[in-house]
């Protein structure tokens, strides 16, 4: 039985309908042990058990500090369950997690082993308490997404569309019903966009950030809104780089011992949103900007793959998005720079 007991963590392994959890303690010589498993459905009864088990097993006198990755939305309703009712709580980036975990010696991942980490890595990291996001960007990620999703029914319908017109006896109803379905979303989307307006012109600091990250060359004001609305204002975000790891636009290299060497790709590992994003708007700095348009020249001059120099250029949109949020300042031409190798 461990005794002075300094800190005590429950890390919270999220899926759509279950939460693994582990609880581990760290007393004062800084020996941790990881002495509680339980699983629990992902919602309020869920919660409920989790938190009366937790209670139970832990110390009164030490706070528990609940610790969860940020996944996707399975995460939202317990974190805010959680800080509603006073529960210290940390949410961290998945590519934290996973950098971790590869510094453990475990063989397995499971959904047990997964919660044990982020138990662990909540008992050795100092973490910051998590706030709640803005209801502004909760609201606009809601709106963004179902845009999208909007815009990809519309292209499916569009295809479907091409198809029919195509065939050698055309039936002239179906194709009236897809127009139809396609004026319906068109309508739809438009209905969206100014919900979205709307809410943002609510938010004077919010119109002023959205007009200085659009002096960026090739993003516009929903580009600016969804990368808003997607980090909720860079809220977990500290750095470029964690930004950058975050979207799934970092380069990972495969290696197998020192000999077999696989060709950098990028990751993928994180918000599909983000990374979507940014790929037309890195495509119209390419095409109007001179100076995005000679870097991207340059870039596959290097390699000779377009595909690698356009995701270059969206790491380094993305990037000068965060800057500009952060400063305030317009974008300056003379800041762009991107590593060519």
């Amino acid at each position: 039985m461990m005794t002075n007991i300094v800190k005590q963590v429950a890390g919270i392994d999220v899926a759509q309908k279950e939460l693994v959890v582990s609880i581990g303690r760290m007393d004062q010589e800084l020996t941790l042990e990881i002495y509680g498993y339980k699983t629990f459905p992902n919602n309020e009864k869920g919660f409920k058990a989790l938190i009366e088990w937790a209670q139970k097993i832990t110390a009164e006198e030490i706070k528990l500090r609940y610790v969860m990755e940020a996944t996707g939305v399975y995460h939202e309703p317990l974190a805010y369950y959680l800080a509603d009712n006073g529960f210290e709580l940390s949410i961290v980036l998945p590519n934290k997690i996973s950098n971790y975990f590869r510094t453990l010696e475990v063989n397995t991942i499971t959904d047990k082993t997964a919660s044990q980490t982020i138990t662990r890595f909540g008992l050795e990291r100092k973490l910051e308490t998590w706030q709640k996001p803005k209801k502004i960007f909760r609201e606009l990620k809601q709106l963004t997404r179902e845009r999208d999703q909007l815009i990809a029914e519309r292209t499916l319908l569009k295809n479907q569309l091409h198809a029919e017109q195509a065939e050698a006896f055309p039936h002239e109803k179906s194709i009236h019903r897809v127009h139809t379905r396609i004026a319906l979303l068109n309508d739809q989307e438009k209905e969206i966009k100014g919900e979205i307006a709307e809410i943002v012109k609510r938010d004077k600091d919010l119109v002023k950030k959205v007009e200085t990250i659009t002096s960026i060359p090739g993003v516009g004001k929903l580009t600016a809104i969804i990368v808003l609305a997607e980090t909720n204002g860079f809220e977990l975000i500290r750095s470029k780089k964690q930004l950058v790891s975050y979207s799934g636009l970092d380069v990972r290299e495969k290696q197998s011992g020192t000999s077999v060497k696989g060709k950098p790709r990028i990751s993928k590992k994180g918000n599909r949103h983000l990374r979507k994003a940014m790929h037309l708007p890195a495509l119209s700095a390419i095409k109007h900007n001179d100076r995005f348009k000679a870097i991207f020249t340059r870039l596959v001059s290097r390699h000779g793959i377009k595909m690698k120099a356009a995701v270059a250029l969206q790491r380094k949109l993305l990037e000068l998005i965060y800057v500009i949020w952060k400063t305030g300042k317009l974008y300056d031409k003379d800041y762009l720079i991107i590593k060519t190798n």
